[in-house]
């Protein structure tokens, strides 16, 4: 009788702890297979709207042989918009025009300003030679009482590839009219 008590707890013991491995077997794969899933998910971020790097070509080359006038070439009216005295927490923008001035297509890849207070948008198709658009800075003057200085790199298919854009403002309480 003993014999056959010992039989059965132990083939319950052994049951009991199959058991658990399968469970954890079962737990290991599960997560393996969720983290595979969301790796792939996770690589397949693509962003609409972007242009692709292979679009921005720009041939000069070290040993000089290429002429700057296949390029594009910005020509902008002004680098810099002075806004004078604004009130805090006004909004204010400005327009900056610019013309294609090279022999091929300007694209901008990006205008990346140098502060959270300084918003950007600017023409995302190709300007042609001859034509002209337009990259709009938007300073958001909120708890920005003073002087400011803000830029925005223009980063484009342009030699030089970057052009800097400058807004200026003196940010006064409403108490200071």
């Amino acid at each position: 009788m003993i014999n056959l008590v010992w039989y059965l707890s132990s083939a319950y013991l052994f049951y009991i702890c199959s058991l658990k491995i399968l469970l954890s077997m079962k737990v290991k794969f599960f997560f393996i297979f969720i983290v595979t899933v969301m790796s792939l998910v996770a690589c397949q971020n693509e962003k609409e709207n972007t242009l692709s790097t292979d679009l921005i070509n720009n041939p000069i080359s070290a040993d000089g042989d290429t002429s700057l006038n296949i390029l594009p070439k910005f020509k902008f009216k002004t680098l810099e918009h002075d806004f004078g005295k604004i009130v805090d927490g006004v909004k204010v923008a400005y327009k900056f025009k610019f013309t294609n001035v090279g022999g091929s297509d300007l694209i901008i890849s990006q205008v990346k300003p140098t502060c959270g207070c300084t918003a950007t948008r600017f023409p995302h198709n190709p300007i042609k030679p001859g034509e002209s658009s337009f990259i709009e800075l938007t300073f958001d003057s909120s708890r920005r009482k003073g002087f400011n200085h803000k830029s925005a790199s223009v980063v484009a298919n342009t030699q030089p590839n970057v052009v800097n854009l400058q807004i200026k403002a003196m940010v006064i309480s409403a108490d200071e009219l």
